[in-house]
């Protein structure tokens, strides 16, 4: 398993994929903690998960340089995450015993009432992308309901993987809360199979996530899926163009465009096309792409050459089925997995970058006649995790979003993921919610208590 920093190609570290015997005997060591760990108390879990975002905080330069150097997002991308876990941590800490507080309800029994049990030892398995966020955002709710957990990590960002394992022990926590597996992919099945394992949660392609519910499916174990978006950013004729340029530029290529939650189809009345795609094309022409440790850098490399592969299949197969090139859409002689900002307008149902999802830094544009067009246009997509709405009608904009078929909606905002609010999808989004009071109940024992 190597670690290669995907602005150079260079190999970093390489890391010894797990044995079965090590696996079994993390996997024991997890499932035997949980019985000590159920029993603390929500202050103790507490005050260990403050300690966490203190770390964070403290060694965010360290981390930081980690995860751009592992997946090769902009330095200031990577801080901005590292800041953003150690939110997630705080923010549990401090509500989790309110969320989680027995639940009284008049029947007629003399006392009925709900209460939320931990369930056991959560299986993880986490994507590249975003490589402590996603997993800081699964890892922090699930602690703190009482459960122990495992993390199959993308083998890309093994050394993200191993730094939040040191960190939560470093924090106080018991070893054997939290582990990490260094294993392949090949590996997971019989892992999620394994009785100790209660339940999984997953973000990742719509085929990884098909695979991991077939499997759980026959073990009848609890699932969360976060899978692909192709997120509409729907501009209506009374929109703030220069809001929606700047935003559009921050949701497209954020990551290097390599997020679910990114804009990714921007579905603009016709009216305010020309006025939109002007003021877009010159801002991103002046996008600064380079070394992702330096701080003016805007866009960095995708994370394996193979995406830049398959980005630019994407983009030659709509320009070849009558989409149109506006800036860049080349492939260009770097030493590292670079991919050019590439804005396509004229595009079409049936081309790869209006019915697939596109993992890069690339902006599709599809012109639409009118409000109603524009929604059918949003929902005429497999996935549905979020959406934006562009308009100065709140009121209006209020009752679209309710025909929108995604899991969020964000009217004048860039779609994002807040610990305060349930974040996940529909459709091929997958299913389940991560997040607020939501998402840490997917992982609890509902349990109704009655009393005669």
């Amino acid at each position: 398993m190597k670690s290669i920093n995907p602005a150079t190609n260079e190999v970093m570290k390489e890391y010894t994929e797990y044995s079965f015997e090590q696996i079994d005997i993390i996997t024991n060591e997890v499932h035997k903690e949980f019985y000590q760990w159920r029993q603390t108390s929500f202050s103790e879990r507490s005050n260990l998960m403050h300690q966490v975002a203190i770390k964070l905080r403290n060694k965010i330069e360290e981390y930081s340089k980690l995860i751009t150097l592992e997946m090769g997002k902009p330095i200031f991308e990577s801080r901005a995450e590292v800041e953003k876990c150690a939110w997630v941590c705080d923010y549990y800490a401090e509500n989790t015993e309110s969320f989680l507080q027995n639940e009284f309800i008049e029947t007629d029994a003399s006392k009925s009432y709900i209460v939320y049990d931990p369930i056991g030892v959560v299986l993880a398995i986490m994507p590249w992308n975003f490589p402590f966020w996603q997993v800081f955002r699964f890892l922090a709710p699930t602690i703190m309901t009482g459960n122990t957990a495992l993390l199959k990590h993308a083998s890309n960002v093994s050394g993200c993987a191993m730094a939040i394992e040191k960190i939560f022990q470093e924090s106080g926590f018991p070893k054997n809360t939290f582990r990490t597996l260094l294993i392949p992919s090949k590996f997971v099945k019989n892992i999620i199979v394994d009785k100790r394992i209660t339940a999984v949660t997953l973000t990742g392609s719509e085929f990884a996530g098909s695979s991991v519910a077939e499997i759980t499916g026959k073990s009848i174990k609890k699932t969360v899926l976060e899978l692909g978006g192709s997120d509409p950013f729907i501009i209506l004729d009374d929109a703030d163009i220069d809001e929606c340029v700047d935003v559009a530029i921050t949701s497209r290529f954020m990551n290097a465009g390599q997020s679910c939650i990114s804009a990714k189809r921007f579905i603009v009345v016709e009216s305010r096309i020309e006025e939109f795609t002007e003021k877009l094309v010159q801002k991103v022409k002046s996008l600064k792409m380079g070394n992702p440790l330096d701080e003016t850098t805007q866009i960095g490399p995708l994370a394996k050459i193979e995406f830049v592969e398959e980005i630019h299949k994407q983009v030659s197969c709509s320009v070849e089925q009558g989409a149109k090139l506006l800036t860049d859409g080349k492939l260009h002689q770097f030493s590292g997995n670079f991919y050019p900002p590439t804005i396509l307008t004229n595009v079409q149902k049936g081309m790869p970058v209006y019915d697939e999802e596109t993992f890069g830094p690339v902006l599709a544009i599809i012109p639409v006649k009118n409000i109603e067009e524009a929604i059918d246009v949003a929902n005429d997509s497999e996935f549905g995790l979020g959406a934006s709405l562009w308009t100065s009608n709140l009121e209006n904009a209020e009752l679209l979003a309710r025909n929108i078929e995604s899991g969020s909606v964000f009217i004048n905002g860039i779609v994002k993921s807040d610990p305060r609010l349930p974040f996940g999808g529909v459709k091929k989004s997958g299913y389940g919610r991560e997040l607020s009071h939501y998402g840490i109940k997917e992982f609890a024992n509902i349990k109704t208590i009655w009393i005669k």
